[in-house]
Formats: C-alpha cells, sequence, structure tokens
C-alpha cells in the first residue's frame, strides 16, 4: 500500500537538484522530472518482491523529490505515477506501471512478459487504463554509492592525430582466446592486457564503442527470440549497459576498470549514445519509464497524441524540450566527469538539431547546450548528420565544435574504387572536403572518414558481394540498405578462385589505404583488419553470434591484412604532412611550391578541363612537407618530408610519370597496395620525370625527399 507523506512524518523534502537517487542525510534523497503528475511513488523493491510504496512530499519545478530515510545503496526501486490517462494528449499516467528512473545509474533485470507493460486496454485510444501490476515482469532502478575507481588521465589526443576504431563491447573479445573465458564479450575482456596491447600496436588512438547505455530490445525482437545486438534501443541513459559486466551488479566498476586500461595504454574512450529515440517505441509499445513518466515532456506527439517518428524507431526524444536538454546534457556529463569518458558519436544527431521534429538548425537548445557546457566542450563531439528522412540529411551542416561522420567520403572512396566515378569528387575528400567544412571554419578532422560502419558490408564483403544476404535476421531480406557501392570482383560470396581472392585483398587494402591517408579523421571498424565477414548480410543488428563477433583465427589472410594495417597507421602517426590540421590552400611554401599538387598520369599537374573527365580512373597527390603545419603538443611547428600518392582504379596497368625534380630529389616507395603487408617488393628511391608501371587497381605512397 503506498504510504502518504503525513502518514511517514520524518520523510524530508530535500531538493530537487540533481535528478536521480543520492544517498545523503541517512536516507537516499529520489528526484524525478513530471509535469503531468499529480502523485508520484518512489516504490522500494525487497529481494523477495516485496514493494513499499512512499509518495514522494515536494514538487518544485515540475520534480517531485524527497528523502527516504534508511534506504541504502543496492536498494531496488521505481516509480507509480498518478494522474491524468489521456491518450490522444498523449498522457499517460497509470500507477499500475513500474517506471524505470530516467536517472538511475544501475538498471537491474530485463522486461520479462511485454504484454504486463503495456498501459492500455484494446485500443489504445479506446483511452482504457489496463491494472495489470507489471511489477515482477520490468526492469528495476538502484541505488548506486558516489565515486568510485580512479579512470585514469585522460590521453587528450589531439584530433589530427587521432585514429578511431568502432567496436562492440561484446562481440570484440566474445572469441578471443587469449582473454579468460569468464571476462569475453564483457568490459574486463576489453581492460584485459591482450586487448589492449594489441591496440596500441594496431595504431589506433580512441576506440568508439557501440551503445553502452542500459538496453532493452524492442518487442518485435523479442517476439521472434532475437535482441538488439547493436544496442541502438535505450532504456536509461546513466547506467552502463550490465548485460557487459562479467559480473551483474558491477556493471559501473567494470565500466570503470575498462576506461581506466584503455587510458594507461593511451587509448581514449568515445560511447556511441542515442539520444534520439528510446526503446519504448510507438505510441502502443510498452510503458516502462519516460512515456508512463511524462510522454509530452520526453517524446515529439502529434496532435492525435501518437509519437512522431522521424528516427525510424517509432518515437522521437523532443530536443527543444527542457526536460531532454537536461537529461541529455547530465547524462553526458556523468559519464565524460565520472566515468572518464572521453567522447561521444551521436547517433542520428540531426534529430537533436530538430525541436519537436521541425526543421533543422545547428543553434537547436540541444546542440547549443551540448557545445556550451564547460565539461562538454572539451570532449570529442561527433555527430552522425543525419536522421530516417530527407529533410534530416545534413552532412556538412553542424556548428565548429563538431566533426561529422562523412557519408560523402565513404560514398566517393567506394564508387572510385569499383570504378564507377571518375577523381573530381575524390580529390575533395583525399585533401579533407574542404567543400563541406572550411565555410564555417573548421578543420580537415572536423571530417571523420570512413569506408565502413558498423551498420553495412564488412571490408571483406565490400569486396565480395554485390548483393546484401540478410536471411538470418528474418525480415525476409526487407531490412539494410539496398545502396552499398559494392564490387563483388567477379562472383558473389565465398570463392575458392586464387586470382578472385587476390583481387579482393588488393582492392580491400586499396581502400584501407586511402582512407588511413586521406586527410582527416579516419575511422576502422573493429575486424575489417582480421578479414571478418557477416557472409554479406549488412545490417546485423540482431544476430548476437559468430556473424557479428570478431573471428580471432589466425590464418595467413588475416596476419597479412592484419599487417598491412598496421604498416598503414604507422605511416600515418609519423608523417605530420599526411594528416594536416588545416586546409590545403594553394600557398607557396618555403619550397617555393604549393602546399598541394595534382597531378595527371603523363606527370603533368591536373587542368580544370581534367577534373571534368569522368572517364579518368588515376590520379597523384603531391603534398608539400616543408610547411605541414602540424604541430608537437607544445605548440611548435613540424616540418616533414613531402609525399606523392598515386591512385589507379582502371582495370588495365597504366604508366605514370612522376613529377619533376621540382618535387623531390627521388621518389621512395614506402607503401604499395600490390603487396599483402603493403610494404614495396622493390623499395628502391626512383629518380624524378622517370615512368613506372602501376598495376591494375593498386595505390602506391612515395616519400619524395627535398
Amino acid at each position: 500500500m503506498p504510504t502518504s507523506p503525513r502518514e511517514f512524518p520524518s520523510l524530508l523534502a530535500g531538493r530537487p537538484f540533481p535528478l536521480g537517487a543520492h544517498p545523503e542525510s541517512g536516507g537516499v534523497r529520489f528526484a524525478v522530472a513530471s509535469s503531468v503528475a499529480e502523485a508520484v511513488e518512489v516504490c522500494l523493491i525487497s529481494e523477495d518482491g516485496t514493494e513499499r510504496r512512499i509518495e514522494l512530499p515536494e514538487h518544485t519545478f515540475g520534480i517531485w523529490h524527497g528523502i527516504v530515510p534508511g534506504v541504502t545503496p543496492g536498494q531496488r526501486y521505481g516509480y507509480r505515477v498518478h494522474g491524468p490517462y489521456d491518450p490522444g494528449r498523449g498522457i499517460r499516467c497509470n500507477p499500475a506501471k513500474l517506471l524505470v528512473d530516467p536517472y538511475a545509474r544501475r538498471i537491474t533485470g530485463d522486461v520479462t512478459r511485454m504484454s504486463d507493460t503495456l498501459d492500455y486496454v484494446g485500443h489504445l485510444m479506446d483511452g482504457v487504463p489496463s491494472r495489470v501490476d507489471s511489477l515482477g515482469s520490468v526492469p528495476l532502478s538502484v541505488v548506486t554509492s558516489p565515486g568510485g575507481a580512479d579512470t585514469g588521465t585522460k590521453p587528450e589526443v589531439p584530433f589530427e592525430e587521432s585514429v578511431i576504431y568502432e567496436l562492440h563491447v561484446r562481440g570484440f573479445t566474445k572469441q578471443n582466446p587469449e582473454v579468460p573465458e569468464n571476462q569475453r564479450g564483457t568490459y574486463l575482456g576489453l581492460a584485459h592486457p591482450s586487448v589492449t596491447d594489441y591496440l596500441a600496436r594496431l595504431g589506433v588512438t580512441a576506440v568508439e564503442l557501440l551503445p553502452i547505455h542500459a538496453i532493452s530490445s524492442e518487442p518485435g525482437l523479442r517476439d521472434t527470440g532475437r535482441s538488439n545486438y547493436w544496442g541502438y534501443s535505450t532504456l536509461g541513459f546513466f547506467a552502463p549497459h550490465n548485460g557487459y559486466a562479467s559480473e551483474p551488479g558491477r556493471e559501473i566498476e567494470e565500466f570503470r576498470t575498462m576506461v581506466a586500461a584503455l587510458h594507461a595504454a593511451g587509448i581514449e574512450v568515445i560511447l556511441d549514445v542515442v539520444y534520439n529515440h528510446t526503446c519504448e517505441g510507438g505510441a502502443a509499445g510498452p510503458s516502462l519509464s519516460f512515456r508512463g513518466l511524462d510522454a509530452p515532456a520526453y517524446y515529439v506527439l502529434g496532435p492525435d497524441g501518437y509519437d512522431r517518428d522521424i528516427t525510424g524507431c517509432g518515437n522521437t526524444l523532443n530536443s527543444g524540450s527542457p526536460t531532454v536538454v537536461r537529461m541529455v546534457t547530465d547524462s553526458l556529463r556523468y559519464f565524460a566527469d565520472e566515468l572518464g569518458v572521453d567522447g561521444f558519436r551521436f547517433d542520428l544527431t540531426s534529430v537533436l538539431g530538430r525541436p519537436h521534429a521541425g526543421a533543422f538548425d545547428p543553434n537547436s537548445p540541444l546542440l547549443t547546450a551540448i557545445v556550451t557546457d564547460p565539461v562538454l566542450a572539451g570532449c570529442k563531439l561527433i555527430a552522425e548528420p543525419w536522421d530516417a528522412t530527407g529533410e534530416g540529411y545534413r552532412v556538412g551542416g553542424f556548428g565548429p565544435q563538431w566533426t561529422e561522420w562523412n557519408g560523402r567520403y565513404r560514398d566517393t572512396v567506394r564508387d572510385f574504387w569499383r570504378g564507377a566515378v571518375g577523381v573530381r569528387d575524390l580529390a575533395y575528400r583525399l585533401s579533407g572536403s574542404s567543400d563541406l567544412y572550411a565555410l564555417n571554419r573548421r578543420r580537415p578532422w572536423a571530417s571523420v572518414n570512413f569506408v565502413t560502419a558498423h551498420d553495412g558490408f564488412t571490408l571483406r564483403d565490400m569486396v565480395s558481394y554485390n548483393h546484401k544476404h540478410n536471411e538470418a535476421n528474418g525480415e525476409d531480406g526487407r531490412d539494410g540498405t539496398d545502396d552499398n557501392r559494392s564490387w563483388n570482383c567477379g562472383t558473389e560470396g565465398e570463392t575458392d578462385d586464387k586470382e578472385i581472392r587476390a583481387l579482393r585483398a588488393r582492392q580491400a587494402r586499396n581502400l584501407v589505404a586511402t582512407l588511413l591517408l586521406s586527410t582527416g579523421t579516419p575511422m576502422l571498424v573493429a575486424g575489417d583488419e582480421r578479414w571478418r565477414t557477416q557472409g554479406g548480410n549488412n545490417n546485423a543488428y540482431c544476430l548476437d553470434n559468430e556473424t557479428s563477433w570478431v573471428d580471432w583465427e589466425r590464418g595467413d589472410e588475416q596476419l597479412d591484412m592484419t599487417a598491412f594495417v598496421r604498416h598503414a597507421i604507422s605511416l600515418r602517426t609519423n608523417a605530420p604532412a599526411l594528416r594536416q590540421p588545416h586546409f590545403f590552400d594553394g600557398r607557396p611554401t618555403r619550397s617555393g611550391e604549393p602546399d598541394l599538387v595534382w597531378f595527371r598520369p603523363d606527370g603533368c599537374p591536373m587542368s580544370d578541363e581534367n577534373w571534368f573527365d569522368d572517364g579518368a580512373r588515376s590520379l597523384g597527390m603531391w603534398i608539400d612537407g616543408s610547411e605541414a603545419l602540424s604541430r608537437t603538443r607544445g605548440g611548435e611547428l613540424v616540418s616533414d618530408d613531402s609525399w606523392l600518392l598515386i591512385l589507379h582504379a582502371g582495370a588495365d596497368p597504366a604508366a605514370f610519370t612522376l613529377p619533376s625534380a621540382r618535387y623531390g630529389e627521388d621518389f621512395e616507395p614506402v607503401l604499395d597496395t600490390g603487396s599483402p603487408d603493403g610494404k614495396p617488393s622493390e623499395p628502391e628511391p626512383l629518380e624524378p620525370g622517370a615512368t613506372i608501371t602501376v598495376p591494375p587497381r593498386s595505390l602506391l605512397l612515395l616519400r619524395a625527399r627535398r
């Protein structure tokens, strides 16, 4: 039975902020936002499932709060909300539904009976509330202690030196034989010395973790025995997902240990965060937290009370709502400040710039709140600059403090190497995409370059399949994009044909080398360097099995690709001119030459009309290293050798004349995609003006010493 404040005279009001459950004054202060509630009860759940309900005594600024004496960390709890039930207006107060605290820092359990979570009977708009108590069928919030183990010193790697590595906490170590079995697929697995050593030797500077916020899979997946493996189905934005803990209940401690271990290896931690929708889905979905507390404050609703969906996931968090702005910035600050996280990649970030699902505004309330926050302003902020609508495609449209996943880079590089386009757009992508990022004075590293991501083909599948093969997803192949811009090199899927296998490996090396040698911030996907395949599945979001897990087999193909990626990253790391922090602008340097010169295969600079030859399949890029404009950590300018990058996507060999002595006393080959490990078979320096034969579909990097 509920206990009113009058029946509990020792109940103190406490303060409304900060929100959540915080031990203080001999108990715990609970504070939760709901502007539509008439009363809110905090419900304390014992180990045997017994419930004790206590009505929060105060309502300030739309926040219900009170201090409950005698409560200690480890206490499980939830909220029950009393008030109007009017689905036509989007108001869904129903005290029969036990709700997760949006600010819970630990969440235990999961949905066990979906029907119990529905707050309505029959059709939603009949307006008949369900009286089925959801206790026992829903996750519970858990009171946590403040503080914890040190997460180490943040590496603070400059963006121009960053090499990002996107990975899934569970999938990365689930099959790694060097990790103790009980730690595989967990935060501690990622903290294992064999894993941090592998990442450091590979040369990456940051891991970008697929969502680690508490996850609850969508009803449609549960009904078919599947789960949201990728994690884009958030239940709580403050709680690390307990499924990634080797010991459930210790997920916060293990998360801190993971961050500290990566920091000790000089590797930053970037979180993929999903502040555009929640796991509650569309209006007919479950009432687990936000919907039951105050749906109009959290979600974009239409005049009929139904959720507006610009995310493709059933609902849309309202980035124009103060409740959402506060929750998102509080969540980010908690992970950055208390859990040591270095940066964030925002899923479907365009939604955050569309208050009330309206027109995109780079200065929207939420985007502005993030970049002006004194803690968050120092974090790496990466936007996925699109959503599920045409209006939401905003590559290049974010403000000065944002970097962006550059979808145009991905498409252009894929198209070039499959022989579908000329070199005009490629030149922009190789040199940092100034057409997208220079206008608002952003730097080249604002372009997060990638050719593969978790969403889509792996690198191996990119060169092995023309079409998606998503049958295992259980959606009859309807899911996943058909716009893959891939090429199977002559046959669909796996083959024993040695020539095709060799071509595929070379094409993969071309793609990776282009990525790592382009100006901008490169992002690799975990397992691509290990020649991982998903069997042509380009949307394995629901496959928590060997399809999605990284394969740690050590065959020749895997070892060769790993060696190649390591070599290419090393070249980038040690060549400031290849990762410049400023755009090329044709300025003369101390060498007397422009900072960047584009060459035709005949050794002459490109003319204006050459750029409009859509049949061109070869391009030379000379970068003057005498004034690379890169700086040491102390701020001093550093110089470098000059470099010549030759890209040839044609199906036949091509003669390429090296530039004259003005551009280098000699040209030393340092990377060749025709070699399995990237190291040239003939590394002797070449004379200026020499004509070389470039093999079909290959890339060369030469050091131009002056």
